[in-house]
């Protein structure tokens, strides 16, 4: 067994695997981590080995927490992948879109990939038909853009995302909701869009915490996967054996 660890910049995704299938899954508080691991490895006395991949501010408690009950591998950009990496700057690319990149390359080996990961965070990353990561763009998330609106300016009141009907807004709430919801829509589809008209055939994944609020507003084609992250973890542990 397998246990996998994603400490992201809002919370900690705890997962177990046996072999490739996903068996536990959790989301935890950064300060709740190190009881739950123990938790999960009392539960699970079977794992053999954990991966860790932090782009937060994960305690290094956690990491000795783990290491009494596993073998573990922290995920770094210098860690064995599966791709050829293509990054210009492979040390700076986040552990997060590693395993993006690695369960893109497993769930898609021959084909052209656009794995878009709606977290804290929008990011898009692209695996071509020859096994290679080109890279892709990273821009403000759901959240992060409606926090922008009421931080940067003195009178816009912080919102919390939520359907509207029109995008024509008709007050100072539903043109915010219009400018942010639309607008990140518009900004997938747009990116989606560009990736199609260059490379065939192309497959689209998309992840993240907001992945169903935005997946049912999208035009284009996706397959929407809470788990792609994890998956990717996973594969890498295994990966990293070798």
């Amino acid at each position: 067994m397998n246990l996998v660890i994603d400490a992201g910049n809002t919370c900690v995704k705890l997962a177990v695997f046996e072999g490739d299938t996903l068996i536990f899954r959790q989301n935890s508080d950064v300060k709740d981590v190190a009881r739950e691991l123990k938790e999960i490895c009392d539960h699970y006395p079977k794992i053999k080995r954990g991966i860790i991949a932090s782009v937060g501010n994960l305690d290094r408690k956690v990491m000795s927490v783990l290491t009494v009950f596993c073998e573990v591998h922290e995920l770094t950009p210098s860690s064995k992948t599966p791709f050829k990496n293509s990054y210009a700057t492979p040390q700076t690319l986040g552990v997060d879109r590693i395993a993006l990149a690695t369960a893109a390359f497993y769930r898609n080996p021959k084909g052209n990939s656009l794995v878009i990961d709606a977290g804290t965070c929008v990011t898009y990353d692209m695996v071509n038909d020859y096994g290679e990561y080109l890279g892709g763009a990273i821009s403000p998330g759901l959240h992060m853009r409606y926090k922008a609106l009421h931080e940067q300016t003195s009178k816009l009141p912080l919102l919390k995302p939520k359907e509207f009907v029109d995008y024509i807004g008709n007050s100072t709430e539903t043109s915010i909701h219009s400018g942010v919801v639309n607008g990140i829509c518009q900004e997938i589809d747009g990116v989606i869009d560009q990736y199609k008209s260059r490379f065939a055939d192309l497959t689209v994944i998309l992840t993240g915490g907001d992945m169903l609020f935005l997946s049912k507003r999208l035009k284009n084609t996706i397959f929407a996967d809470s788990k792609f992250l994890l998956v990717g973890l996973n594969y890498l542990l295994e990966y990293n054996k070798r």
